[in-house]
């Protein structure tokens, strides 16, 4: 997967994370809530490595 792919990726689950997490807040549902914060914390590590793919990449170019 590429870094760009994988940064879209985590910025839409964050995102859906987001939503998932207000409206189980919002309809009292702590299981949604839960599964949005998850969802949320899924999307930034995948956003982690689309960067360190870029950092990668860069690095071996310029050597």
């Amino acid at each position: 997967m590429s870094s760009t792919t994988d940064k879209i990726k985590g910025m839409t689950n964050v995102a859906a994370g987001a939503v998932k997490q207000t409206v189980g807040h919002a309809v009292g549902n702590p299981n949604l809530e839960v599964e949005g914060a998850a969802q949320k914390i899924k999307g930034k590590n995948q956003e982690a490595v689309g960067e360190i793919k870029d950092t990668v990449k860069n690095l071996v170019d310029k050597s």
